[in-house]
């Protein structure tokens, strides 16, 4: 039985219900009728393609499938396109003020595609076995996704959030991607690709997360915190998992999104800060408004750190040394490699 999944899960489940698009069929079998299709029971996709208007265009998964539709053999969705269909949830296909973002297409320099107005086309060397079917779209390789994401993104920023997002799918690691850009070190992109990789970090769970650990280290120049570390009490009672944590200054940032408004959830949050507070560490929340104006974020920060009181390691109360009956997790890579010889999915509540 599948577990049912928070809307911060960072992987989300196959979709299901997608309706591949389908050319004019005079039977009205297959598809509509030449009038049909230029009724209101049938939406165009592209050229001489439709679905039925009840197909929702806004299902990431349905507006790949059809732009996927545009490419012949040898070319694939690539960037958040493939991230999500390999099951990376926070590729949802939308800019942060909600517009859509243009399906990747990844193809060889002589493929035959026409390009559209504000589409995203990419003509690159792209191998047979950098593809792969995915509810049968021809999808990249999620490392090639990954450099894709990183390499094409608007600004350093956004390509670290996209890191960020593969890593906390389970879906590639920091190290492997890496290693990918060492052939690929001549490819456009690649110098976007080092800086990213420079500033990711796998403990992130979610983009708002690490615009804030972007904020805090680039913006707030402060050092890098820890993201989502467990943090106990001297008696190994578990304190909570700050989103961010510097462990030398003892200064804690959390990211309040809509589901902290939920009741439980708030009294939960109240719990874990009146912990954090009776053991010395100085926190300070932010919210999504919050984060449209950095310089409040940043102003935010720096009042937290002028706030700690940064104890001394031999008279705190908290630690970062777990007990001895915590688990040990693995890491990422260690993950990926067991995964590869045991077939398991990811599961990033493990």
């Amino acid at each position: 039985m599948q577990r049912e999944r928070h809307r911060w899960d960072p992987v989300c489940e196959p979709p299901r219900d997608l309706f591949r698009p389908v050319p004019v069929d005079p039977t009205g079998r297959d598809g509509p009728t030449r009038g049909q299709a230029a009724g209101p029971s049938w939406r165009r996709t592209g050229r001489g393609l439709y679905v039925p208007s009840s197909v929702d265009a806004d299902v990431p998964e349905q507006r790949i499938l059809e732009q996927s539709m545009r490419l012949t053999s040898g070319g694939a969705v690539t960037g958040w396109a493939s991230g999500r269909m390999h099951g990376a949830s926070f590729f949802d296909g939308r800019r942060l003020d909600g517009r859509p973002i243009p399906v990747p297409l990844a193809c060889g320099p002589l493929h035959q595609i026409r390009r559209l107005p504000g589409d995203d086309l990419h003509r690159d060397t792209l191998l047979d076995h950098e593809i792969e079917m995915i509810l049968g779209i021809p999808c990249t390789t999620v490392d090639r996704a990954a450099f894709d994401a990183m390499r094409f993104a608007p600004t350093v920023r956004h390509a670290v959030v996209n890191m960020d997002v593969m890593a906390a799918a389970g879906l590639t690691s920091i190290n492997r991607m890496t290693e990918y850009l060492v052939p690929h070190r001549a490819w456009t992109g690649v110098p976007m690709c080092r800086d990213a990789l420079g500033l990711a970090d796998e403990g992130s769970r979610s983009p708002p997360e690490t615009r804030l650990r972007l904020v805090w280290m680039l913006d707030a120049a402060r050092p890098r915190p820890l993201a989502n570390p467990p943090a106990f009490d001297l008696d190994g009672q578990m304190l909570g998992y700050p989103d961010l944590l510097d462990p030398e200054a003892g200064v804690v940032g959390e990211y309040d999104g809509e589901d902290h408004r939920d009741a439980l959830r708030h009294s939960s949050d109240v719990r874990r800060e009146s912990a954090f507070r009776d053991h010395d560490l100085e926190m300070f929340r932010v919210t999504g408004p919050d984060m449209r104006n950095p310089q409040l974020v940043v102003e935010r920060i720096r009042s937290a750190y002028r706030r700690a009181r940064r104890v001394p390691p031999d008279r705190r109360t908290w630690t970062l040394v777990p007990p001895p009956w915590w688990p040990t997790p693995l890491s990422l890579d260690d993950q990926l490699a067991l995964r590869e010889l045991t077939g398991q999915p990811f599961d990033a509540a493990s």
